[in-house]
């Protein structure tokens, strides 16, 4: 089940709305535990089958941050048993296909299993080792009661597709919480900009780049460069907008999640766009793996040491294919230039070349992300470069150019902080006395909030092209 599906919207949200919210708030326990029994249906929702997996992923971090407390005999053995069965799991599940592959093609004779990805199985199991990881180092108190650590886990929102969230973040929320009409009225507005990014922009723009992936011999240049810039665009607006649905629906519920994306598309390097985009994910490997290495505590070779193996971590947890691992380890090679060679000279450049800068380089690393081949990759890198099998320029590109004109056109300001800027102007014009500028703040969101929702609904119920990028990882 996605959020953005007649299902979710009309029938399992307003179902959830009601059994919550007619449990008294006093009743804490009970309403966690209507929470804990809709958020893994949810999840059986895309694979019954799996969900022992889920519940495996919840009884292993609950014992592991048990066993492994401050105090606990023999805790190293528990935590590095806890992270081996989790990893384990994730290994299997995700990356048995892969090796068992690679090895048939090196002429092992090797039977290549059948294994089915479960949904988000990457987001829960790192979120499920965050929580025993940081009891171990004394970060987080051990949870006695199992349900907490269960929903934690499980919670519906950011359980298949993000953002990875801290236990610390929400222990305090999941005992104790205060939901608010105002807090939930917040989070129904998040949740509509996150859906019309899905269903308005990512889905538009996706029609366009999968054409352009799957062009094959006819493949143009001029095509080659809108399908990667549209690929751009639909990955952003896919994954941040989703991540936007997720902290809304958080905040109805009374949980404050973290920020996931602070318009990555305005930064002026590789190293400032990856402190902006999937903020959860970067923070996690330079937590867990990155400062435990030695991080810049070290010299220059074991930083380079430690940079390449986040970043190879990083390919290969989003997809057991090699361009992913290269697409992770093209990124490891630009942070350690931008480090250690030409981040200088970078530093000195003006603001629009440093700009331009990152965005080709961005631009360039969705096209190795989204190509499903090695030999797909050379082929659109070589289209963007002008050697395209047909040609530079093609009608195709003109029709796509047409057909999707205001969605391309949107596309620009939505991945902007255009919103901030508003909302800085209209607080400083209330700080003024200004009427207008207040009722602007109240109202204008809930009124285009409102618009967006059933522009959202109308696209969703008039196509079937709705794809989550990320489910898959």
């Amino acid at each position: 089940m996605v959020f953005s599906s007649v299902n979710f919207l009309f029938a399992f949200l307003p179902a959830l709305l009601v059994c919550y919210f007619a449990v008294p708030r006093r009743c804490r326990a009970i309403r966690n535990g209507v929470l804990l029994i809709f958020s893994l249906a949810f999840y059986a929702c895309g694979g019954p089958k799996l969900l022992g997996l889920m519940l495996a992923s919840i009884v292993v971090n609950y014992c592991g941050g048990r066993l492994s407390a401050p105090g606990k005999k023999c805790r190293k053995t528990c935590m590095v048993l806890t992270v081996v069965v989790n990893l384990g799991l994730l290994g299997y599940y995700k990356y048995a296909n892969f090796f068992m592959e690679n090895l048939f093609l090196l002429g092992l004779p090797v039977a290549i299993p059948n294994i089915t990805l479960p949904i988000g199985v990457s987001f829960f199991t790192f979120q499920g080792m965050s929580y025993a990881l940081d009891v171990y180092r004394g970060n987080a108190e051990a949870e006695k009661n199992p349900f907490r650590v269960a929903l934690y886990i499980a919670l519906f929102p950011q359980l298949v597709a993000g953002p990875i969230v801290r236990y610390t973040t929400v222990a305090g929320e999941i005992a104790d919480r205060r939901e608010s009409l105002s807090e939930s009225g917040s989070g129904a507005v998040r949740f509509c900009q996150g859906l019309a990014k899905k269903m308005l922009l990512a889905n538009a723009l996706g029609q366009i780049a999968d054409a352009a992936f799957g062009a094959g011999t006819l493949l143009t240049t001029s095509m080659a460069w809108l399908g990667a810039m549209a690929y751009t665009g639909q990955i952003y607006f896919d994954f941040s907008g989703y991540s936007d649905m997720a902290i809304g629906l958080g905040r109805v519920f009374g949980f404050h999640f973290l920020e996931n994306f602070n318009y990555p598309y305005v930064s002026r390097s590789a190293t400032e766009f990856w402190r902006r985009w999937h903020i959860s994910l970067s923070t996690w490997f330079r937590d867990y793996v990155y400062i435990p290495l030695g991080g810049n505590r070290c010299g220059r070779r074991r930083q380079v040491r430690n940079i390449l193996t986040v970043w190879l971590l990083t390919g290969m947890w989003h997809g057991a294919a090699w361009n992913f691992i290269l697409w992770g380890l093209y990124y490891g090679l630009l942070l350690l230039g931008e480090k250690f060679l030409w981040g200088g000279i970078l530093e000195k450049a003006p603001g629009v070349l440093r700009h331009l800068y990152a965005l080709l380089l961005i631009v360039l690393g969705w096209t190795l992300f989204r190509s499903e081949s090695l030999a797909g990759v050379g082929a659109m890198v070589a289209a963007l470069f002008g050697s395209a099998p047909a040609g530079l320029w093609s009608g195709e590109t003109l029709y796509y150019l047409s057909e999707f004109r205001w969605e391309l056109l949107l596309a620009i300001p939505a991945s902007l902080p255009v919103g901030v800027w508003v909302r800085g102007a209209l607080e400083r014009r209330e700080r003024g006395g200004s009427r207008p500028a207040s009722a602007a703040l109240i109202l204008g969101p809930r009124v285009l909030a409102l618009g967006l929702f059933g522009l959202s609904v109308l696209s969703l119920l008039g196509s079937s092209f709705n794809p989550f990028i990320y489910f898959r990882f």
